[in-house]
């Protein structure tokens, strides 16, 4: 009753709240359909200390999920799943399993959301499968050990892509497809996974996940697994990280350590280049595409970066603004920025020019390389060290 108060009050203000279930939100897009939001009013509600890692927030019916690692002296500590009430922070429910630090510690991808649970991916390649209410286990599968197919080199970051029956993810060259009732692998592929998350689409009235993974873009067919076509794109360390962004019948890929962006035609069943260029080269920030113009920021971690906006027809840069490394989302016509310090741009949607409509420190400090996102009024931000903190922008 008092969800329904409360979006009744929302929608009477001449605004609209919006869960964001899965990661970059329900329609994969880093675009949220929430409205009525004020950026100018930001405060902050509430922090949580979650433990190191990168992971972002899933958030469904009053609920936030997401990941961390506990603190320890070793090797051999625990990452953990949390459960907390989205609007106080107040943990529900926490799940801890055993994980190798490795180099940048915590968990890399975020926990989504699929009816009555929530699955979630370790850098190891643990998939667990919980009762979103409870944090009961319902199965969890060792999916590298499972699909013989060796591990990313900064591990897996790939959040599980639900799909129908099947949890898709960028495991092997062209991905891995399991089994969400039971966990059991349904179809695998050979080679080298990179870091961003599968995107599915419909095409002649099929469904197929583009995958982006080292040798490049792959296009598959979500129930087996067949590969259609495939775009060469090779990054050095194999690092492809920014999700692919489908624009109609055209897809959008972008990577760091100097390689660029390209624009892919598929309208005939095979990817096309349409256009290339060095202007946007994201490391692992993934981009939004609004009204004909691409957002992304251009640059590394830990070094100066450019947020820039792309003309979708020819590739051509419309604007660029001067920033450090970050990463974005967009809701309202607004595009909410995090830099890598914890600051907070909120920059107008236009290819016009550059329009800051205001900022915040978010007190975070650096390192902030997690998507912020923006849900039923509040946006979560992190830093690398596990401190997540949220933002009222309701009024």
């Amino acid at each position: 009753m008092r969800k329904m108060i409360w979006g009744l009050l929302v929608l009477a203000a001449g605004g609209y709240c919006n869960d964001w279930p899965v990661w970059r939100g329900s329609d994969q897009n880093g675009i949220s359909k929430e409205t009525g939001w004020n950026p100018q009013g930001a405060k902050k509600l509430w922090t949580k200390e979650l433990g190191a890692g990168y992971s972002a927030v899933s958030v469904k019916d009053g609920k936030l999920y997401t990941m961390g690692r506990e603190s320890d002296a070793d090797k051999d500590g625990k990452d953990t799943v949390y459960c907390l009430d989205a609007k106080t922070g107040k943990e529900i429910w926490s799940y801890s399993y055993p994980c190798p630090a490795g180099s940048f510690k915590g968990p890399r991808a975020t926990p989504v959301c699929d009816g009555a649970f929530v699955y979630t991916l370790s850098r190891e390649g643990l998939l667990i499968c919980f009762d979103a209410a409870s944090g009961k286990v319902k199965w969890e599968t060792d999916v590298l050990g499972q699909s013989s197919t060796q591990n990313a080199k900064w591990g897996l970051s790939s959040s599980p892509c639900v799909e129908g029956d099947l949890i898709l993810l960028n495991v092997g060259s062209s991905g891995v497809a399991v089994d969400k009732n039971s966990g059991k692998i349904q179809w695998k592929s050979a080679g080298k996974p990179s870091y961003a998350t599968p995107v599915v689409f419909d095409y002649n009235g099929s469904r197929l996940a583009a995958i982006f993974s080292a040798p490049g873009l792959q296009v598959v067919e979500v129930k087996t697994g067949k590969k259609i076509n495939a775009f060469a794109w090779e990054t050095k360390y194999d690092i492809n990280g920014a999700d692919p962004l489908i624009i109609g019948e055209k897809i959008f890929i972008s990577s760091g350590y100097d390689r660029g962006c390209a624009l892919l035609d598929f309208s005939s069943g095979e990817l096309k280049k349409m256009w290339e260029n060095n202007l946007l080269k994201a490391q692992f920030s993934s981009g939004v595409h609004i009204d004909g113009s691409i957002y992304g920021v251009d640059g590394q971690g830990k070094a100066k970066g450019f947020l820039r906006c792309l003309s979708v027809a020819d590739g051509s840069e419309q604007w660029n603004n001067p920033l450090e490394f970050g990463s974005l989302m967009a809701a309202d016509g607004k595009l909410i920025v995090l830099s890598e310090t914890g600051i907070l741009h909120f920059v107008e949607a236009t290819a016009k020019k550059y329009n800051e409509l205001s900022k915040m420190d978010t007190g975070l400090g650096s390192l902030c390389w997690t998507a912020p996102v923006l849900a039923n009024g509040i946006i979560y931000c992190r830093n690398d060290k596990g401190t997540l903190v949220a933002i009222d922008v309701s009024n």
